[in-house]
């Protein structure tokens, strides 16, 4: 692509050794030395690398000509910060060589963004090393986090993911605390001063995205591999800040075997002599693949076994899956540019639950993709700002916008859906083929369809082009005829309102059609032109798409989903989930009616599976935040839900036996859950008997992990002055690791306007200080209490109020990191239902930048769009269904 806003390609890096030292921890800043080695590939005056936030203090470059060596200074550096680049400029024209050498000594700044080389706040558990930096509120730890675009903000390099080149690190630290890298030790050298010089070993070529290191008071767990790389067993290690090592466990008993699994899969030892695992205290996202130390957000991988939540075991399975697939799918062969960011985290994300469902069949995990991961992915993708798969990238604020549900959620989809079709076996060959075709170098998408092909022997590339190049799924409309359907696709928008221009792209749509006459397993069609008749096909039963592999919607005539809903017994758990949603998004948007959808759901009354009544409930969410603002419509909708429940609940009752299977803890936790939001007078009152307790005699009456999340909910609903203050103190004392996060999914439900305006909000947007640390969230965490708030009726407007009129504020706390920017816009604002609040958002944002989340805003514009749309199209329909079946 041409327009890619690139490094000039005069100096190709080879090596970089890289060296920290005078960590400063009262002014938060350090001094480097790098020096690069490289070819100056064209004659030039000028070296042109990435930078954010460093002092270039001086530089040297010396060049080899044969028997002669060249030398030249230049403290002529010219930074322009809107590209991220410095341009040192030398006395005169460097030539041409094979063997160029820039050493550059430079300053930089231990920020607290969560960006580059970066400082993390945490209260300690236990006590800590001497020299640990701390004030009065919190001690701090030292790590990086350079992906996208930041490895520019902690040392001078070229920072494109194609320009990768060997590593050498050395950093300089305080005697009783312990660095990490990529790579093991080399050699540990006392220096003065009661410091330590630790060099690590020469990393493999990778990009500068990939490095990392760390600095803090750490310990660790430690296990190794089944099986021997290179003779020996790797060590596989978990660290934490002191007092934290423990609760690394459940990840420690995964990290080793998945390790070993995917060697075994992808036929290709793991590439490097350790593997390590760091909880970082304040992370953006949920975890960095970083090679050899992978960095992770404390939820996503600390589990406490008496006071952590289950639904983490699951979460942090698949994280540590998901980072580890990366080691081979993005490190050791890694995507060209940012624009084909989607062939790292959509094959690690499949791999990634590929991987877990191997070691945990019992907790369906696929299903969990369905309900959770595919959904996502449909609702953005039905938008009609959406991006394709394979999107155009210019620069590092553009990068960042472009981690989102599309690169992750609707890759593992098209993943899924292709390993499904050419056989998982078969799909592996594939990747095999691939990862040893590029190993240590940079791959295109094409070059993955090529190895697919070699091994299945089909045409990848003309199956997946329309997937990955065009923006957009397809809804299939089926008509019934005498022992046969047509299916016809078109492009399926959120809106409803598709054009011709928006409806062009005919997709390769593999059918899976079970019901054929005499067939009695799946019919592997497929649909490749605008419309196709199918023969031979049961009246009695049939369906497409079975077991949800295929990326599209299917539009029944209403009749036939009516019949569906009472046939629950040929239906996989995968259907059932995906008739489910198809049923939601078509009402959603007008291709067919809330009614329609109620229909089928009222079927599932004796439905027990976890993942069947969350999706189920997932849609009488939406349609209790869209028409729930009239009275009538919302109590309607709560009798349904309670019947809808009414069976399982009373099978999960609110204990259950110490060695229950993990989907129905968690089917309980979301049906008292439920019961609660839905008005249940019995759990209800249980629960708050439960949080009354607690406040009396904590200790006495501790409430059970799994239950936290609903007796909070019930507190805050029927006691939310004493409850808000109660829950802000635990939020601030809580010793769980999940805690936090629990604390503040409760808080957002409050319907007290006074409460959210005078206590929630600064709260969510006080910077501390002067605020004292319990009255201010941390940016990393402020998106759960924005999104609950932003989905609360009373909250919404409240919220984006306050946003807008403190905007500077809001960019002064965040503005270090556009990530968290982005990520607030994309959770606060898409969930108004009308026109109004629209316009009001357009006009408050035409006069502001949105550079770094112009793609979301376009984003969150078209949701409320689509909820605007439906909102007035069904009003009248939901509430006739509603009083016609006796609900209302």
């Amino acid at each position: 692509m041409t327009d890619r806003d690139i490094l000039p390609d005069n100096f190709k890096p080879v090596h970089y050794d890289l060296a920290i030292k005078d960590l400063d921890f009262k002014n938060w800043s350090y001094k480097g030395t790098v020096r690069i080695d490289g070819e100056i590939v064209k004659a030039t005056s000028e070296v042109v690398l990435n930078t954010l936030e460093l002092k270039l203090l001086n530089s040297k470059i010396v060049v080899s000509q044969g028997k002669s060596d060249g030398s030249w200074e230049s403290t002529t550096f010219a930074e322009d910060t809107k590209t991220q680049r410095s341009t040192i400029t030398f006395p005169q024209q460097l030539p041409v060589s094979a063997n160029a050498s820039l050493t550059i000594d430079f300053t930089g700044v231990l920020n607290h963004d969560m960006a580059g080389f970066y400082r993390s706040q945490y209260k300690p558990a236990a006590p800590a090393a001497a020299s640990v930096p701390r004030d009065e509120e919190f001690h701090y730890m030292l790590s990086t986090q350079f992906e996208a675009c930041d490895a520019r903000r902690a040392f001078p390099c070229f920072d494109e993911p194609n320009l990768k080149a060997t590593f050498d690190f050395a950093i300089e630290i305080p005697d009783d605390q312990v660095a990490l890298s990529n790579m093991p030790v080399k050699e540990t050298k006392p220096v003065q001063g009661g410091k330590k010089l630790v060099s690590f070993e020469r990393s493999p070529v990778m990009s500068t995205y990939l490095l990392a290191w760390a600095v803090g008071d750490f310990e660790y767990v430690e296990a190794f591999t089944g099986r021997e790389y290179n003779g020996k067993k790797l060590p596989v290690r978990v660290y934490t800040t002191r007092g934290l090592k423990e609760q690394g466990r459940w990840a420690l008993e995964h990290a080793p075997k998945i390790i070993d699994y995917f060697s075994e899969q992808f036929e290709i030892d793991y590439p490097l002599p350790k593997s390590d695992i760091l909880a970082v205290h304040e992370f953006t996202h949920g975890a960095m693949e970083n090679w050899g130390l992978v960095t992770y957000r404390m939820t996503a991988i600390l589990f406490d076994e008496k006071l952590s939540e289950a639904r983490f075991r699951n979460r942090i399975a698949y994280v540590v899956a998901h980072e580890l697939a990366h080691q081979w799918f993005g490190n050791l062969v890694t995507m060209d540019w940012w624009d084909e960011l989607w062939l790292n985290e959509g094959f690690a994300t499949w791999a990634g639950w590929l991987a877990t469902d191997h070691l945990h069949p019992d907790w369906e995990v696929w299903p969990q993709f369905i309900n959770e991961g595919m959904d996502q992915a449909f609702s953005l993708d039905s938008v009609r700002s959406s991006h394709p798969i394979q999107v155009e990238v210019r620069d590092a604020l553009d990068v960042n916008q472009i981690f989102d549900k599309i690169s992750y959620l609707k890759g593992c989809s098209m993943i899924r859906m292709l390993a499904s079709n050419l056989g998982i076996k078969t799909f592996l060959k594939g990747i095999a083929i691939y990862l040893k075709k590029h190993a240590y170098g940079n791959a295109k998408t094409e070059a993955l369809w090529n190895a697919l092909s070699e091994a299945s022997g089909v045409d990848v590339n003309s199956l997946m082009q329309p997937w990955i190049e065009k923006v957009g799924f397809p809804v299939l409309t089926v008509t019934e005829g005498k022992q046969q359907i047509s299916v016809k696709q078109s492009r399926f928008l959120s809106t409803g309102d598709v054009k011709p221009e928006d409806d062009q792209t005919i997709w390769w749509v593999p059918l899976a059609v079970k019901g054929k006459v005499g067939s009695q397993g799946i019919e592997p069609l497929t649909l490749t032109a605008k419309e196709s008749t199918i023969d031979g096909v049961s009246e009695e039963f049939y369906q497409l798409n079975a077991n949800a592999t295929g990326f599209y919607r299917v539009n029944y005539p209403v009749s036939r989903l009516k019949l569906l809903g009472t046939q629950l017994q040929h239906l996989t758990t995968e259907d059932k989930i995906f008739i489910t949603g198809s049923a939601a998004d078509l009402a959603f948007s007008g291709y067919a009616t809330t009614g329609a959808l109620l229909s089928f759901i009222q079927g599932l009354k004796s439905e027990t599976h976890y993942r069947v009544l969350s999706q189920a409930l997932d849609s009488i969410a939406t349609l209790k935040s869209i028409f729930g603002d009239d009275e009538q419509v919302n109590k309607g909708l709560e009798k349904f839900t309670l019947e809808l429940i009414d069976k399982a609940l009373k099978q999960v009752g609110w204990e259950g036996p110490k060695d229950e299977d993990f989907n129905t803890s968690l089917l309980r936790k979301r049906l008292l859950l439920t019961a609660i939001a839905n008005s249940h007078e019995e759990v209800g009152s249980n629960a708050f008997q439960r949080w009354s307790a607690y406040q009396s005699k904590p200790s006495e009456s501790p409430i059970a992990a799994d239950l936290r999340a609903p007796v909070y909910r019930a507190a805050i609903l029927k006691d939310p002055a004493n409850a808000v203050a109660a829950l802000k103190k635990e939020w601030f004392t809580t010793p769980a690791i999940d805690g936090k996060e629990i604390c503040l999914q409760a808080l957002g439900h409050t319907h007290d306007e006074g409460l959210i305006k005078d206590v929630l909000l600064p709260f969510l947007f006080s910077t501390s200080p002067p605020a004292s640390a319990a009255d201010s969230i941390p940016p990393a965490d402020m998106h759960i209490l924005a999104g609950v708030l932003a989905a609360n009726r009373v909250g919404r407007p409240l919220l984006w109020a306050y946003l807008r009129d403190n905007w500077a504020q809001f960019e002064a706390k965040l503005g270090g990191n556009p990530i968290v920017v982005d990520r607030m816009v994309n959770v606060s604002l898409p969930k108004f239902t009308d026109l109004e609040s629209l316009r009001d958002i357009e006009s408050f944002f035409a006069g502001v930048s949105t550079k770094g989340f112009d793609r979301t805003l376009e984003q969150v514009k078209d949701k409320i769009r689509g909820r605007a749309a439906y909102k007035m199209r069904d009003s009248y329909g939901v509430r006739e269904w509603l009083v016609a079946n006796g609900y209302a």
